[in-house]
């Protein structure tokens, strides 16, 4: 039986990261296989793909920024994702496609369908079977980000318009590609359970193969 492909996308400082290790931990509890990987740096050469991306010397034009996503992308289905997948292990992915769909299509000013055929094309027909977009008001977010300290790369470093610009995007397109909002208010555990009746109630409760 085919594993399961799910993707976390949102805003940074939404809790993604937290997200995923807790329905990680509720996959493995169920007694199957669970891989947690972001995007970029899911591989070994995505690490240095992502540290090209976020370095905060070198400038990086948008078209530029979009291929290596696209280039990380490709890469990692095919090293880590599939096989992953036709072993029948669940996978959570930390950012993929709406990524650059929100932050080079819109907030870069590419164009959402332009971003969409480069990557449609690096991902060769691999599509997650769901997309969660954790969902938080614009102030909780910027207090969050504030309460990080120092931007740390260079995506941080953008102005607050751009900032605002990727939150927007990410509830517009949620409505037109059908990925699913969901409101990351609250602690932790409660954003959990919300987001794992929702995987139930899409995919099912996890079996082993």
């Amino acid at each position: 039986m085919r594993g399961r492909f799910i993707v976390l996308e949102g805003a940074d400082g939404v809790g993604k990261s937290t997200q995923s290790r807790l329905i990680a931990d509720w996959i493995r509890f169920n007694n199957v296989e669970a891989i947690e990987t972001r995007e970029p740096g899911g591989t070994p050469y995505g690490v240095r793909i992502r540290a090209i991306l976020l370095d905060q010397v070198e400038p990086l034009d948008a078209r530029s920024e979009a291929l290596l996503m696209a280039a990380d992308r490709a890469h990692h289905l095919a090293e880590l994702v599939r096989p992953a997948l036709e072993r029948g292990d669940w996978v959570i992915s930390d950012r993929h496609v709406p990524s650059s769909l929100v932050y080079q299509g819109v907030a870069r000013g590419l164009g959402v369908d332009e971003v969409a055929s480069v990557n449609k094309w690096a991902t060769a027909g691999t599509e997650p079977d769901l997309v969660v977009v954790l969902d938080l008001p614009d102030s909780e977010v910027d207090a969050r980000r504030e309460g990080r300290g120092g931007a740390s790369d260079r995506l941080e470093l953008e102005g607050d318009e751009f900032h605002a610009s990727v939150r927007r995007a990410y509830r517009d397109l949620a409505v037109k590609r059908g990925w699913e909002l969901v409101d990351a208010s609250g602690e932790q555990a409660e954003v959990a359970e919300r987001v794992i009746a929702l995987v139930e109630a899409r995919l099912g409760r996890p079996t082993p193969p």
